[in-house]
């Protein structure tokens, strides 16, 4: 299940986490018309999080793809929650090394 938050860096708010991205949009333009006027705050920011609460955009290519695939494995047994169980880290960790490795065998048989 997808994660979204709206920040305000004007007000230092963080909005709620919510799982559609059309309630992401409705509480920044909520916000914006309560607090602003209207008006889009510089530097404001909505997007996709991860179970841990980063912003996928702030994260690099390969802790992105962990994170994807950590948030996917927590998925299945709490869909709506939030943080990663060790296991789901750890499955997220052997899923890239394995894929990884078959990758470097492909390579060496090729050559």
């Amino acid at each position: 299940m997808r994660r979204y938050r709206y920040r305000c860096p004007v007000c230092l708010t963080t909005s709620p986490t919510v799982h559609h991205p059309a309630e992401i949009a409705d509480e920044a333009a909520g916000h914006r018309q309560a607090l602003h006027g209207g008006h889009h705050p510089d530097g404001e920011s909505a997007g996709e999080i991860d179970g841990l609460g980063r912003w996928y955009a702030s994260l690099g290519p390969l802790a992105a793809l962990h994170a994807r695939i950590a948030d996917n494995l927590a998925d299945i047994k709490d869909p709506k929650g939030m943080g990663h169980p060790w296991s789901a880290s750890a499955g997220a960790a052997l899923i890239l090394a394995a894929a990884a490795a078959l990758v470097v065998g492909v390579i060496a048989a090729a050559l």
